[in-house]
């Protein structure tokens, strides 16, 4: 049964779509059946592997909202390795139109659990908000991966997340936790960058990933191809840094089974 994993985090920019797209790549490399689950209604995630999201006819929505089985919608692209349940700007009104449904913080979850049992990992791009839309990756989820930018207010807003995540485990999800915080945009020559690693390090003991992800050029350019790092530079750094936090997360479920 697939362990389902959130990227969170309600500021934009902080590399959460990037990391979403690359540790499901690395986790599909390390042999690991995986699905990205694109839920973010900008569909970067899907467009940034070459999905072209306006030319499909069923999408993420389908699935929430419609209640169409998800496997009728998920795309599979033999040249990535794993699978998509694609978004589209369809998600940008569901927010309204769950308002007045019954259990509008399960809609995500019901569509998942059809196909859970098919995956190990289930990886979900949140958009960069606290929604409906977030909540309802967050009640699916086992696990929250905080992506954090080693920039300059990094640690803003996360308050306000750390409080809603809170709230979804005293309310409805009481299992959910936090996996790990991941730094993104690092840039070791920049005397903040590495300020904010060590502040980051002693907000979070115990749960900042090892691996950093820098400031990258070949990063930033992968999605504009269509392609994850790994197919556009699998030698640079931020291919290396993702392929180490994929490690980090196969072998913390490893030592957790054998606990």
């Amino acid at each position: 049964m697939a362990k389902i994993i959130s990227l969170v985090n309600q500021k934009g920019g902080v590399g959460k779509t990037t990391s979403a797209v690359n540790l499901t790549t690395y986790l599909a490399t390390a042999g690991k059946r995986v699905l990205l689950v694109d839920l973010d209604p900008q569909g970067n995630a899907s467009s940034g592997l070459g999905i072209n999201v306006r030319e499909l006819k069923n999408n993420l929505y389908q699935a929430m909202i419609l209640g169409k089985n998800p496997r009728e919608i998920i795309v599979t692209k033999k040249s990535l390795g794993f699978d998509i349940l694609p978004s589209s700007q369809d998600l940008a009104g569901s927010e309204v139109e769950m308002i007045h449904m019954e259990n509008r913080e399960f809609k995500l979850y019901n569509a998942l659990r059809q196909i859970r049992m098919e995956y190990d990992y289930i990886i979900i791009d949140s958009p960069p908000s606290l929604g409906l839309l977030t909540i309802n990756g967050l009640v699916s989820s086992d696990e929250i991966i905080i992506p954090v930018q080693t920039e300059y207010y990094a640690l803003e807003g996360l308050s306000q997340l750390l409080e809603t995540i809170s709230l979804v485990k005293e309310n409805i999800q009481p299992d959910l936790k936090i996996k790990g915080v991941m730094l993104t945009m690092y840039d070791r020559r920049n005397r903040l960058s590495r300020q904010v690693v060590k502040e980051v390090r002693e907000h979070f003991p115990g749960y900042v990933f090892e691996n950093v992800v820098p400031r990258s050029v070949r990063l930033a350019e992968a999605p504009s191809f269509g392609k994850s790092i790994l197919n556009f530079d699998a030698f640079s750094k931020g291919a290396r840094a993702y392929k180490g936090i994929a490690r980090e997360i196969i072998e913390m479920d490893e030592a957790d089974k054998n606990a």
